[in-house]
Parts: C-alpha cells; structure tokens; sequence
C-alpha cells in the first residue's frame, strides 16, 4: 500500500519498469530514436506518454495483462500481493472479497495472473526426477448419479507429467510439470523429456513402461520399483517429484477443491512457478510484478470459470 497507493503510481511504476528507466526518455518506435516524453493531462485521462517530437503515443499497459481492462491498476496490484502473500493459493471468491469486486471479475484477474506464470522453457541439467500424477477424486466419494463403477484406472481423472531438478550446491531445486492425455502414453511423456532435460543428463523414475526408451535417448538411467516396495536404491529414488505432486494435490484440494481439465494447466504452472521461486530473496510479490510488466500476452486466455 506504500508503494502503490493508486493507480497513478502502479502506471508510472510500469512506465519506468517497461519503456522508461528515467521516466523522461523512451525509444521512439516513429522516431526511431532516444526521445522525450511527455503525459498531457487531457479529459479522456489517456494512459499514455506522448513523444514531444512526433506526438506517438507510448502505452505501459500495452501487451500486458493489463491491456484493455476497466479494473484499476491499484486493485490489480493488490490482487498480486494478496496471491503472492498466501503459501498454497487462494481462491476467486476468496479473492472477490479481499477486492471488493463480483466473483466474475476476481476470476479473470486471477485467470489472467496465472496463465502469466507458465515456465520460460529453462532445461533441467543434472540429477532429474520424473513421475506422472492423477488428479481427480476416488469414486466412492462421487455423487451416486456420477460413479464410474469401476470403469478403469485413468476414468474421470486427469493425467500430469512432471520433471524436477534436484537441488545442488549451485542451484536450487526446479520443477516443470505438463498436462498430458489420459491415459497417457510414451510419445506424450517423452516428447517433453526431450524439451526439457539436457541430453546426457542422469535421470531417475519408478518402473513405468513410459521410461523404457530413456537410454537410448542418451540418458544415463536409474530405476525404483515401487510395486516391489523399493523406495530408494543408491541415488535412485522420486521422493523430490512425489513431494511435489502432494504440495499440487493438497493446494487443489484445500484452496480450489476442484478444477477443471481447460484450466487444469494454469493451476500446475501456478504452484510450479511457487516451488522454483520459494527461496528467492527477492520476494513472490517483486518477482511476479516483474514478470507481468515483461512478459507479452498476444491472446485472450480462456476466461470461462471452470
């Protein structure tokens, strides 16, 4: 609230952050040059800064997560903080009260926030776990009218594939996890095996049939057998990714209770983006203003409510 007390001062924040570091200069797309800028007070109270030399106009909100929006900045800044101050989430409604706005415009904003926090594509290097997760209910605890009664393993559930870095003495411990089909097969884990995890890199997983063509993809690597109640053999274990899924699982089951598939990816990248950062000095709330000055949205997200 120091900080940014109204939205006059969350526009000029993302003038300097964005296109101005002195907050006088900018770069001049018609000009194509170093010019100055200058913002006219007009009746329409344009969020803009206009070029004294050809009279372009800059937009800080332009290709942000801001763009076109008729929700004050202030609010939008708040909502940062109020997610970014929560350990596990917190959910639209939730969110709706702290703003003092309906449910409808809570849900976009916090729509728009997540899907900002998608992974940069970074490669893990290193010792690497990986494992599949399930989200969705048991079906005894379905309503009658909606029981599978026992229609297979994968029914009514959606299917995660994630990958973790393990932590060492250069770097901390990192994670990318993906949607994927269900039920899954080879082709859709390994296609992200190869995106994300350096070639010659050790990796480590339980005994899926997925990981069977991990060495010939030049990968050195190791095994659990966790139906022969082998947990840990050696160096070979998936204690880091397991832990990660029960942080994904109880957060959805104790902040959101249910999501849906359409939206299911933003929720992963949201406690991902949680997990990479939980040890940076720096703070979620500087870290995620920074991320949503900088980071360009070409389309409008999904803004269904799941």
């Amino acid at each position: 609230m120091a900080e940014f007390p109204d939205d006059e001062a969350c526009l000029q924040w993302l003038w300097k952050t964005r296109l101005s570091p002195d907050g006088k200069h900018a770069h001049c797309p018609k000009c194509k040059a170093e010019r100055a800028f200058k913002r006219y007070a007009i009746k329409q109270q344009r969020q803009s800064w206009t070029c004294v030399a050809c009279g372009y106009h800059l937009h800080p909100t332009a290709g942000t997560i801001f763009h076109k929006s008729s929700t004050s900045l202030h609010l939008w800044f708040y909502a940062m903080y109020i997610i970014t101050s929560t350990r596990c989430g917190i959910s639209a409604k939730q969110l709706g009260r702290e703003l003092g706005v309906t449910y409808k415009t809570a849900w976009r904003i916090f729509n728009r926030i997540r899907y900002s926090l998608a992974d940069d594509g970074s490669p893990l290097t290193g010792k690497v776990e990986m494992d599949e997760m399930l989200v969705g209910g048991i079906d005894k605890n379905r309503h009658l009218g909606k029981r599978l009664h026992g229609k297979g393993h994968y029914m009514g559930k959606k299917s995660v594939f994630g990958m973790v870095q393990r932590r060492d003495d250069e770097s901390q411990a990192r994670v990318v996890a993906k949607v994927v089909p269900t039920p899954p097969k080879s082709g859709d884990v390994l296609r992200h095996v190869r995106r994300y995890v350096m070639p010659a890199s050790v990796v480590f997983t339980d005994e899926s049939r997925f990981y069977e063509s991990l060495n010939t993809m030049g990968y050195e690597h190791g095994r659990v057998h966790h139906t022969a109640n082998v947990y840990v053999s050696g160096d070979a274990h998936t204690n880091t990714i397991e832990g990660f899924w029960s942080l994904v699982k109880r957060g959805i089951s104790g902040v959101y209770h249910n999501v849906s598939k359409k939206h299911l990816q933003s929720y992963v990248d949201e406690y991902a983006w949680r997990y990479n950062h939980k040890n940076d000095p720096r703070g979620h709330f500087n870290l995620l203003a920074s991320r949503v000055a900088h980071r360009r949205v070409a389309t409008e997200r999904p803004s269904s409510r799941p």
